[in-house]
């Protein structure tokens, strides 16, 4: 599994956690960034159904390199594509969760890495 080449790390500054409202799933983010911001190293610890997972996998894909700024404008786009006001955002592997759009009660679990990466990463 793709989540297992990336361990909780308690040795990493930042932390979030997200809670999917719908489903009940979590996942908790550890980050580390460079002078600039980018994030440069992360960990995982989720507890979210399949389809969190899977979008946590995705969002380890891309992750690396990504500022605050950059992963606030994802998740928004990631929320309007999942309501259907909205392109799929360019992320690598999104196109894998375009079966779960149709299941509303199952996007808070797609946004959960996102929400944790928010949640983790600091406002400056």
């Amino acid at each position: 599994m793709e989540l297992a080449a990336f361990p909780w790390r308690d040795d990493l500054p930042y932390t979030g956690t997200a809670r999917s409202r719908s489903c009940g799933s979590t996942l908790d983010l550890a980050l580390e960034t460079d002078a600039t911001g980018a994030i440069t190293a992360l960990g995982l610890r989720p507890h979210a159904c399949a389809i969190g997972q899977a979008a946590a996998a995705q969002f380890v894909r891309g992750a690396k390199g990504q500022t605050r700024a950059a992963i606030a404008q994802a998740r928004a786009s990631l929320a309007l594509w999942l309501a259907g006001d909205g392109a799929q955002p360019d992320w690598p592997g999104l196109a894998l969760l375009d079966p779960a759009r149709a299941y509303p009660a199952r996007h808070g679990a797609i946004l959960l890495a996102w929400d944790a990466a928010l949640a983790a990463l600091p406002t400056d």
